[in-house]
């Protein structure tokens, strides 16, 4: 019986890249692996298939070859390493590198190598809220804040070892980190369970940081607030996170700003809106009011005579200052005509006196309005 192309095995075109085909034989890999089809024979013979397929088409020569002559590339005199006459395939080496190059950034767990080949480990990130006034959020500030977190052991100078000594080869491990096991035909890789994957022990553990190389420590670190900013803001500071593990890089400190509800002002991206209440004389007669701004002047605003509530004027350039930029946004003042309460009896028989001498005139919108509800209720009645 023939044997199958390893482009069908794969499921990929002659034409396809290394990535292409590694990525089509690592889905495949999962699909009929043995441990996902346990006592499945045509599974195991399709994972074998697999296997022998990748292992030729991921080398660049022996590819070539397959290429050129197919399957005898491997039979008889022709040379090769994975194939025998026979069909065979020595997973004793070439698929224990497979499986490692399949399977090795899931057991990984975020460790890097250092420079002397020992297994480091990345502190971790850390998050701290910020609540800003909006003057601060406006102007831009610098603010010191008190934070707790790991940070390398001055004692051992973050070895973990006893006076600084250095860490000893796992002898488990041979300091590999992992450790691989036989189960059929082929071989698993773990984490080492003494040295927890670090290749590296500590024969004498510091007695400060009992082995860990940090300690916890409470730092006030200074953070420049730029103006402009808007609630959720995040500001980063690098290497301020938690210390890594074995002389790893230290994580980042994340900063998420948050702004409080202002007595005044409603912020509307880099506009603010300002509710502004005026008496009825003033909106009636008109008149000026003072209203604060954002960067602690006032600013004098003209109302003009029958000014209702509602009315906006827009003073340009008083608003928000604009992150990155010189640029500042709108102020909205909203008049708020303010009905009056607790009058005296003189004044309520001025207003009775005032609203019998008024007339359409003085009100338009209420006359124009109760005079079209009159012709509503007229119609109904034909």
């Amino acid at each position: 019986m023939s044997k199958r192309d390893y482009y069908e095995i794969l499921g990929v075109s002659r034409s396809a890249s290394a990535d292409e085909m590694k990525k089509a034989y690592r889905k495949l890999a999962m699909k009929y692996h043995p441990d996902q089809n346990a006592d499945d024979k045509e599974a195991e013979k399709k994972f074998k298939e697999l296997n022998e397929a990748y292992d030729v088409l991921k080398d660049p020569d022996k590819k070539a070859a397959y290429d050129r002559f197919g399957h005898s590339a491997f039979e008889g005199g022709m040379g090769g390493g994975g194939a025998g006459a026979g069909g065979g395939f020595d997973f004793s080496g070439s698929f224990s590198d497979i499986f490692e190059d399949l399977f090795s950034e899931f057991s990984s767990g975020g460790r890097q190598k250092s420079s002397r080949g020992n297994s480091v480990q990345r502190g971790a990130d850390l998050r701290y809220n910020l609540q800003i006034s909006l003057e601060e959020a406006f102007k831009g500030k610098q603010r010191n804040i008190n934070i707790t977190t790991s940070v390398a052991c001055e004692e051992c100078s973050g070895s973990g070892g006893e006076k600084g000594a250095a860490p000893i080869t796992c002898t488990t491990c041979q300091g590999r980190g992992k450790i691989r096991a036989q189960q059929g035909f082929f071989t698993v890789e773990r984490s080492c369970h003494t040295c927890q994957g670090a290749g590296k022990i500590i024969e004498k553990p510091c007695r400060k940081c009992a082995g860990s190389g940090t300690v916890r420590k409470d730092k006030t670190l200074s953070v420049n607030i730029p103006s402009g900013v808007e609630e959720g803001t995040r500001i980063r500071l690098s290497g301020e996170g938690e210390a890594g593990m074995r002389g790893g890089p230290a994580g980042d400190l994340y900063i998420f700003l948050s702004v409080k509800p202002h007595p005044f002002f409603k912020r509307d991206g880099a506009n603010i809106q300002c509710n502004v209440p005026i008496s009825i004389v003033s909106a009636a007669l008109g008149g000026s009011v003072e209203v604060p701004t954002i960067d602690g002047n006032k600013v004098k605003v003209t109302i003009p005579e029958g000014t209702q509530s509602g009315h906006q004027f827009r003073l340009r350039g008083k608003g928000m200052s604009i992150l990155h930029s010189q640029a500042r946004g709108d102020m909205y003042i909203h008049t708020n005509v303010e009905t009056p309460v607790n009058l005296t009896k003189k004044q309520k028989e001025l207003l009775r006196e005032f609203e019998k001498a008024g007339g359409a005139n003085t009100s338009p919108e209420s006359s124009g309005f109760f005079d079209r509800v009159r012709v509503f209720w007229e119609d109904l009645k034909e």
